[in-house]
């Protein structure tokens, strides 16, 4: 299908999500749609203010909606841990876990000493995606879809110190993202759950609003000039996370020039994030990092 969009999404009653960073974008988009057919969705975002605001728009468009809330900041593995603490004392399956929330364009570092976009968007998800495992594994036919980004190709990863990137910060944790999604897949073989990732394209969102305004401000007018909304921009991640065709390992992105706009379809992710090599090394050195071992 070239055109598949919202319409095409399959009746999710019964079943649980977990979007990070959905309170606004894409990712409020995505818990939108999940819940408007049917699924449970929980919120699980750093702001839990702006995530109550955004529940209450969710169940405006949708009264019958289930919506649950979760606190959980990226760039906190004692977050990170509480959070999952939290989700799995309220729930004994997950049958989706979105990896959607990060930033790009900041400096610092996170709470535990890691480069801010490594921490956030590669580490955080790696540590919350372990610590939920075995409820996703316990669903049916569990999901982790991870977005990621076109700008992973213009990531580098030092096979052997991929704890250490270089470069741009941003791009080398959207190659982190494939490279994690396609590790995952493959370990979840002997399993019923499956891994796979998404782009949105071009899409105008609010991922830059704490970058610095040198950053910010020439960003945001490129992406509200060729960007599309945050509706278009989630249905990458949307048929990954429910379309019944879609396989472990696959990678979902708009169909037109570039991978900028269109309707998604499955899109090839470059070369490097299929090194397996850079695949495995980066699975070490990230239990490492956060002290979280899967257990398949």
């Amino acid at each position: 299908m070239s055109s598949w969009t919202d319409t095409d999404i399959p009746d999710q009653s019964g079943r649980i999500a977990v979007v990070t960073g959905a309170n606004t974008g894409l990712g409020y988009a995505t818990a939108r749609a999940l819940a408007e057919h049917g699924a449970t969705v929980v919120l699980a975002c750093r702001n839990t203010d702006k995530a109550e605001e955004a529940a209450g728009r969710i169940r405006r468009l949708a009264p019958e909606a289930a919506i649950d809330i979760t606190e959980l900041d990226l760039g906190s593995l004692v977050s990170v841990r509480d959070a999952a603490a939290a989700i799995r004392a309220r729930y004994d399956r997950i049958d989706l876990l979105i990896n959607n929330a990060g930033v790009t364009g900041l400096t610092g570092t996170t709470a535990d000493g890691f480069e801010i976009h490594w921490g956030i968007n590669h580490l955080g998800h790696f540590a919350l995606t372990g610590l939920l495992l075995d409820r996703i594994i316990a669903a049916p036919a569990g999901r982790i879809v991870t977005v990621s980004s076109i700008g992973h190709r213009f990531g580098r990863i030092d096979a052997d110190d991929p704890v250490a990137p270089t470069g741009n910060a941003y791009a080398v944790s959207k190659l982190a993202n494939l490279l994690f999604t396609y590790e995952l897949d493959r370990r979840l073989t002997d399993t019923r759950a499956i891994s796979v990732a998404a782009h949105p394209g071009g899409a105008s969102t609010e991922i830059f609003r704490y970058s610095p305004a040198g950053f910010r401000l020439p960003n945001l007018a490129i992406a509200r000039l060729f960007g599309r909304t945050p509706a278009m921009g989630a249905l990458p991640t949307l048929r990954a996370a429910t379309a019944p065709d879609v396989r472990g390992g696959e990678y979902y992105g708009p169909a037109g020039l570039f991978e900028i706009r269109g309707y998604p379809v499955r899109v090839e992710s470059s070369a490097r994030s299929h090194d397996v090599r850079r695949q495995a090394r980066l699975w070490e050195v990230s239990e490492e990092s956060t002290g979280v071992h899967y257990r398949f």
